[in-house]
């Protein structure tokens, strides 16, 4: 028996078999070609991505019918690699300059792509290499005359084992047959990650090298609530999993009896749940679990393209897709650009920066750079006639900020009328609270926007000055430290006397244990992972806002984190005996 511990992507357990998904790693041969040779392997590069362009219509074509036309979406930045100038323009200036044989240029050019991409030291932008490789091994391919076993061929029930998932592999999987998918590399922001999460197909990722230690056929359980596997386990730990299987299988079918339910409390206190997403391909998730809206739509991924910045009207296209499908349904909040810390993108020369996390971020760098700005807040504003749009900007930290990106905003909207483009003329606008200096001036902010959201992920490591992504001191990132928690009551009550609502989009509001305070402080909105909302759901509506109130009167006179978070775990086990499991 082996056991792995990686990242838990997608939730759910499932027992089965493995089903071992090697890529046989084609050996790209390499020789001189002559100058009269340069046409004819520039040619055959051309007739191989045509045909690749066309295997991949047939795939988007079989995911429209079997419904999965948004997570076939996945498969268009593909596409537009084919085809892309900045791509072929190396590829011919590479073929020219090396005078090789076009298999090779093209595995030297996409390693220059990914060798740049990497030296940003952005995860998103690492797992953004995976299609790029997706894309060169589909071109060898054709190439090379390989064949690669499909995974829609799949016909009987496994584990998916593997190095890597490709895009288009997950897309075109059998996913009738594929129980639960085990990578070596990923994360939650992987294309895998987020097509798995939005087939709800149990997924844990970043295991190393679990591919040197499983063989097809071995019995595997996969743990995605915890990001645990386990090869060939013993039979205690079998009869274990067995059992907690069956009550993950029970538990499931008890919380999507609430999918239809308001998150209400006992004595009627209604509280809105909402969802978080990083791509348009992830509202069928929201829809399929009712939440109330989107409380966060990061924009992110549309500026973190390998060619280049998106246009107007590709942002523009982005968010109408998710603002129609959201229409009568909760409306969607767009969170502004926040570029910059940990979120890099090369183009943008964020990552020079010698302290990035309290440099030229997010609504700062928006309102240097407002040639960016503009593009993003007239692709916005465009879109807000096709359903509910909130804007929010990101990591205000006082009034002055907040009245440059008011006054900005105010200009593109005299642009759009002298042009005759039609918008919410009332579209609401929001900021994060996301620093100190911004909760404890919230009731000065409050008085300028039409809603506040609460960032928690950002406000703990700055209140508490932990750098969340570092392992050393992990250990006083806090949640429940008493000074987070004044500073929440702060922001909550400051609005409230404005007359405006509050969110948090953090995953502290994701997080069952600290539900019943964020409701018992007069959260109005709670938006999380959509996986997450039953949870949430559940925990409302089975308590009383008083007893709310009353735990949050106790938890704030104590001195420590540690206090805090004993006596509340203890407090919702009491009444929840599942909620550590």
């Amino acid at each position: 028996m082996k056991i792995f511990k990686g990242i838990s992507a997608s939730p759910g357990i499932t027992i089965g078999k493995v089903f071992l998904y090697l890529d046989d790693n084609l050996k790209v041969p390499k020789y001189s070609i002559g100058n009269s040779e340069l046409d004819s392997e520039l040619e055959r590069f051309h007739i191989a991505a045509g045909k690749v362009a066309e295997d991949l219509r047939q795939i988007q074509a079989e995911a429209t019918k079997q419904m999965v036309k948004e997570e076939s979406r996945f498969l268009d930045s593909h596409m537009l690699m084919l085809t892309d100038p900045e791509f072929i323009t190396q590829i011919e200036e590479n073929l020219n300059l090396y005078k090789k044989n076009i298999e090779w240029v093209l595995l030297f050019t996409v390693k220059e792509f990914i060798r740049i991409l990497r030296k940003a030291d952005s995860p998103y932008l690492v797992e953004r290499t995976v299609d790029l490789y997706d894309v060169t091994q589909r071109i060898h391919r054709h190439l090379m005359f390989h064949e690669k076993i499909s995974l829609a061929d799949i016909e009987h029930k496994v584990v998916i084992v593997t190095h890597n998932l490709m895009p288009s592999d997950t897309v075109n999987m059998n996913r009738e047959m594929v129980k639960a998918i085990v990578l070596n590399a990923g994360g939650r922001t992987s294309h895998t990650a987020i097509l798995a999460r939005s087939f709800e197909i149990p997924a844990v990722l970043g295991l190393a090298n679990i591919t040197g230690e499983a063989h097809s056929g071995d019995t595997i359980i996969v743990d995605g609530n915890s990001g645990t596997v386990i090869l060939d386990p013993d039979e205690n730990i079998l009869s274990e999993y067995q059992i907690r299987l069956k009550k993950w299988v029970q538990h499931e079918k008890r919380l999507n009896k609430l999918n239809k339910l308001a998150a209400e409390t006992i004595d009627g206190k209604r509280v809105m749940l909402s969802s978080n997403i990083e791509m348009p391909e992830e509202v069928d998730l929201v829809l399929s679990h009712q939440a109330d809206g989107i409380g966060l739509f990061r924009s992110e991924f549309l500026f973190l393209k390998t060619s280049g910045l998106s246009s107007e009207d590709d942002q523009y296209e982005a968010y109408v897709s998710v603002i129609s499908r959201m229409k009568g349904k909760g409306g969607v909040t767009i969170r502004t650009l926040d570029v910059g810390g940990d979120k890099i993108i090369p183009d943008l020369d964020t990552y020079k920066e010698k302290n990035p996390l309290l440099g030229w971020r997010a609504i700062r760098f928006c309102l240097h750079r407002k040639d960016i700005f503009r593009i993003q807040i007239r692709a916005l504003l465009r879109a807000s006639v096709y359903g509910e749009l909130r804007i929010m900007f990101p990591m205000i930290s006082g009034i002055e900020e907040l009245e440059d990106a008011l006054e900005f905003l105010e200009e593109i909207k005299v642009e759009l009328r002298s042009e005759g483009i039609p918008f919410d003329e009332n579209i609401p606008v929001g900021i994060m609270i996301e620093v100190p200096s911004a909760a404890i001036t919230s009731d000065i902010l409050s008085k300028r926007v039409d809603f506040l959201s609460i960032g928690t992920n950002d406000l703990i490591q700055y209140t508490v000055a932990v750098d969340r992504g570092n392992e050393n001191i992990a250990y006083l990132y806090k949640s429940f430290h008493p000074a987070v928690l004044r500073l929440i009551k702060m922001v909550i009550d400051n609005a409230h006397d404005a007359g405006i609502s509050v969110s948090m989009c953090g995953e502290m509001a994701g997080d069952p244990l600290a539900s019943v305070i964020l409701l018992g402080m007069g959260l109005d909105v709670f938006s999380m992972s959509s996986s997450v909302l039953s949870s949430v759901k559940e925990i409302i509506r089975s308590v009383r806002l008083d007893e709310a109130q009353e735990l949050v009167k106790v938890v704030m006179g104590m001195s420590s984190s540690l206090e805090i978070d004993n006596y509340v775990s203890e407090w919702m086990n009491e009444r929840f005996n599942d909620i550590s499991e």
